[in-house]
């Protein structure tokens, strides 16, 4: 059994931008989640501050001219309702900080085995453009980051409810980076792209068949790859009461869904670092409880009392 809690991400600048009134995207569930953790007693100490990474990094992986684009605000008002957000100079900030997050999180899961980031899942953003509230792909970009310091092969575990699109064509070429989709198959994006494994998941999926797709899948593609690293986007926007989501997946399910993806990898002694991905409900209480479920299961592994404190 692990020992200690695993490593945490967040930065309050996550739940810090302005959006207009009645906007869909629930902002506030970072800052929620964050005080939410603190209120069971989890630890100030247990978390480390997301550091933003630089646009020179980012220009490694995203294309220079429309990170320039977003940087200075020249953007065409078209692309950006592509986006979903309003343009300000704090989205781009925030989205750099929220990168930082994604990337540090895969660092310290490669030391401690599991980490956790209260933010990223930004899986829609392509190498030239932004869609579906991603500006830039953390997933991506943390990946190929790693692939130049000390991983060989990675595999991103993505079950968000939507097809990870972006992710799939940034890594099309990119045999060490192993892209996995399990999500609705009549959901956004209306065109889906190819990724390494692609699942297409019924509406009405019941909870068990959801839980032996995922389970059938991580266990084969683990055994297929063994990669050094595994990124997984643990979207709740699968959840039955998700105002995009759907699907009608059970918490219950949820919790066994994130338990059976970080104990597969710790079985496998591979290390796994989790990104919080979708979820849209305007009852952000509620919300918070879903995202919940994968700090409680990070937690059950962990040995920690924490994990009872947390309702499934």
């Amino acid at each position: 059994m692990l020992t200690s809690l695993p490593a945490m991400l967040y930065h309050p600048c996550y739940s810090e931008l302005d959006l207009p009134a009645q906007h869909r995207y629930p902002i506030t569930k970072y800052q929620a989640l964050y005080q939410q953790l603190l209120s069971i007693g989890v630890p100030v100490s247990a978390f480390s501050l997301s550091t933003p990474i630089s646009s020179e990094q980012l220009a490694q992986v995203h294309c220079p001219h429309y990170i320039r684009s977003l940087q200075d605000g020249s953007i065409l008002p078209k692309a950006m309702r592509r986006i979903g957000f309003p343009w300000s100079e704090q989205l781009f900030q925030r989205s750099l900080c929220s990168l930082g997050g994604t990337l540090q999180t895969a660092q310290a899961a490669l030391k401690q085995g599991i980490a956790l980031h209260l933010s990223g899942g930004y899986h829609h953003a392509f190498y030239n453009e932004g869609s579906g509230f991603c500006l830039f792909n953390d997933l991506v970009v943390a990946a190929k980051t790693l692939l130049t310091q000390e991983v060989d092969k990675i595999l991103i575990i993505d079950l968000d409810v939507h097809q990870g699109d972006g992710s799939a064509a940034m890594l099309a070429d990119e045999p060490r980076i192993i892209s996995c989709s399990i999500h609705c198959e009549k959901n956004f994006p209306y065109y889906k792209q190819q990724s390494d494994w692609d699942v297409g998941v019924a509406k009405d999926c019941s909870d068990n068949d959801y839980l032996q797709t995922v389970q059938q899948s991580v266990q084969t593609l683990i055994n297929w790859h063994q990669p050094d690293l595994v990124l997984y986007d643990a979207g709740v926007d699968i959840h039955q009461r998700d105002e995009l989501g759907l699907l009608s997946i059970s918490t219950a399910a949820l919790y066994q869904r994130d338990l059976l993806v970080l104990q597969c990898c710790v079985d496998n002694a591979i290390p796994v670092a989790a990104v919080i991905g979708g979820g849209y409900q305007r009852n952000v209480d509620a919300l918070v409880q879903l995202h919940l479920q994968l700090f409680k299961a990070a937690f059950t592994l962990y040995g920690s009392h924490f994990a009872s404190k947390i309702e499934t």
